[in-house]
C-alpha cells in the first residue's frame, strides 16, 4: 500500500456547486484568491440528485478549463448503476480530468434505505475505477479520525480505511477536526495496519458556530467542549467569533504540520477569506502566478 512520490506538503481546498449565478460568480471570485496558493488541486462536492451531479460536472469542466489548478471531482456511488459512474468517468477523462475523489456517499431521500444498489460501499468503487481506468485517475478517498458515525466501532471503521486503500486508493483526506491528537493516533493505528499512503487532515474553518455545530453533529466531528462554550458565548458577533476561529484552527493547523502531517485540504464553503487569514498565520507562501487562474 503505497503512494506515489508526492510534494513534501500538499494543499488543496474544497468548492460545492454554485446554485445560481451570483453564487457562481462568488465561487469564480474565491477560487482566483485561493489559486494564490497554488494549491495540488481543487476539489468540488457531489451530490445524489440529478442536478447537483449536473452543477458539479459543471464546476469541475470549468476549473479544468481555466487551467493552472487542476479539478477534482467527489463521485459518490450509493444509488448508482456501473452504467452511471462508467459514463461519468468516460466524460470527466474526457475533459482531462486525472483525479476522483471515491465516496460511498448517502442515498438521496425517497430512493429506499442507504445500501441500496450496485454499489454499497466506496471501497467497490475505487475497485471499479482501477478496473476500467487502470492509473489513470489518482484517487482520494475518506477517512475517519473520530470515528464514522455509521460504523460499529474504531476497529470496523478501520479495517473499511485499509480495505478503500487495498483497492487501490492513492491518498485519503480525512473529516475535519479539532483535536490533533485524534488525527496522530489515527495516523499511527494505520501505519500500524500497514497502511502507507498519505492521510492529509481536512480543515474546516471556523465562521458559524450553529452551522458548524449541525455540520458536526450530523457528521461525528467533535467539537470539545471548551470550543463549544467559548464559539457559544459569541452569540451574534460573527467577526468576533470568525476572528477567534481562526487562531483556533491556525493552532491546530501549524500542530500537525509540525507533527509530520503531509499536508492540508480546506473545507472552504466557498469563501476565500477564512482559509487566506488561516494560510496568512501559518506563513506559508502566495503566488501572484496563479491570481488570475
Amino acid at each position: 500500500m503505497t503512494a506515489d512520490s508526492q510534494p513534501s506538503r500538499v494543499f488543496s481546498f474544497e468548492f460545492f456547486p454554485p446554485k445560481s449565478d451570483e453564487a457562481e460568480q462568488r465561487l469564480q471570485r474565491t477560487r482566483q484568491r485561493l489559486a494564490r496558493m497554488d494549491p495540488l488541486f481543487f476539489s468540488v462536492t457531489f451530490g445524489a440528485g440529478g442536478s447537483t451531479r449536473d452543477r458539479t460536472f459543471e464546476t469541475v469542466v470549468d476549473i479544468q478549463r481555466r487551467g493552472g489548478i487542476d479539478a477534482s471531482p467527489h463521485l459518490s456511488c450509493i444509488g448508482a448503476t456501473p452504467e452511471n459512474i462508467r459514463e461519468i468517468l468516460q466524460q470527466y477523462r474526457d475533459h482531462g480530468i486525472r483525479h476522483i475523489v471515491a465516496l460511498r456517499g448517502d442515498m438521496p431521500s425517497g430512493t429506499g434505505i442507504v445500501g441500496a444498489g450496485h454499489f454499497r460501499y466506496a471501497s467497490e468503487l475505487v475497485e471499479f475505477i482501477r478496473a476500467e481506468h487502470g492509473d489513470h485517475f489518482r484517487i482520494e478517498v475518506a477517512c475517519y479520525p473520530e470515528v464514522h458515525p455509521q460504523a460499529d466501532d474504531a476497529d470496523a471503521d478501520l479495517r473499511h480505511f485499509v480495505h478503500k486503500v487495498e483497492c487501490g486508493a492513492d491518498s485519503a483526506i480525512t473529516q475535519y477536526f479539532f483535536n490533533a491528537d485524534a488525527y496522530f493516533y489515527f495516523v499511527e493505528r494505520c501505519r500500524d495496519a500497514g497502511v502507507t499512503v498519505p492521510i492529509v487532515p481536512g480543515i474546516m474553518p471556523i465562521i458559524n458556530f450553529k452551522q458548524l455545530a449541525r455540520f458536526s453533529d450530523a457528521c461525528g466531528a467533535e467539537i470539545p467542549r471548551w470550543l463549544r462554550k467559548r464559539l457559544s458565548a459569541f452569540a451574534d458577533d460573527k467577526a468576533s467569533l470568525q476572528a477567534f476561529g481562526v487562531e483556533v484552527v491556525s493552532d491546530l493547523c501549524q500542530q500537525l504540520l509540525d507533527g509530520g502531517a503531509p499536508g492540508l485540504h480546506f473545507y472552504t464553503l466557498n469563501q476565500a477569506a477564512p482559509t487566506e487569514a488561516i494560510w496568512h498565520n501559518l506563513g506559508l507562501p502566495v503566488s501572484a502566478d496563479n491570481a488570475t487562474a
